[in-house]
């Protein structure tokens, strides 16, 4: 083989072995609305919204998915109660973690208060259905 060919040869082997082994780009989480039992979610391009029974959250940053589909975010989450907020009333906030996986339309999602390490709930939800949640009265 001449010595231009194998170099060519060469090139395009590592040129085409660095482009396998670079790591993949994270993905986004489809936007749109996502509910099951007791939880919808909203899921926007920089931000998510979590409605729960008596409870909500919010995810201030753009939700991404790696290579197998697992995301794992930080939030807030805010336990709600019946009747009206009261002027001046401080919520009832904790930081929270999001974590789960997506599967074509479905998503696993669990909820953990990391300020107390408890778990608020793990949740199966489907894209493009409407969430069943109750709110206090």
């Amino acid at each position: 083989m001449p010595i231009r060919s194998f170099r060519r040869v060469l090139i395009i082997g590592l040129v085409s072995s660095a482009a396998c082994e670079m790591p993949s780009v994270p993905s986004p989480l489809p936007a749109g609305t996502w509910g099951g039992d007791h939880i919808s979610v909203t899921v926007a391009q920089a931000s998510t919204h979590v409605e729960l029974d008596c409870a909500h959250a919010d995810i201030p940053v753009a939700i991404q998915l790696d290579q197998a589909n697992q995301f794992a975010v930080a939030g807030a989450f805010v336990r709600d109660h019946g009747g009206p907020i009261r002027l001046g009333e401080v919520p009832d906030s904790h930081p929270a973690s999001f974590s789960g996986s997506v599967t074509r339309d479905t998503m696993a999602l669990a909820i953990r208060l990391t300020d107390s390490n408890d778990s608020v709930g793990s949740f199966v939800l489907t894209r493009g259905a409407t969430g069943r949640v109750v709110k206090c009265l």
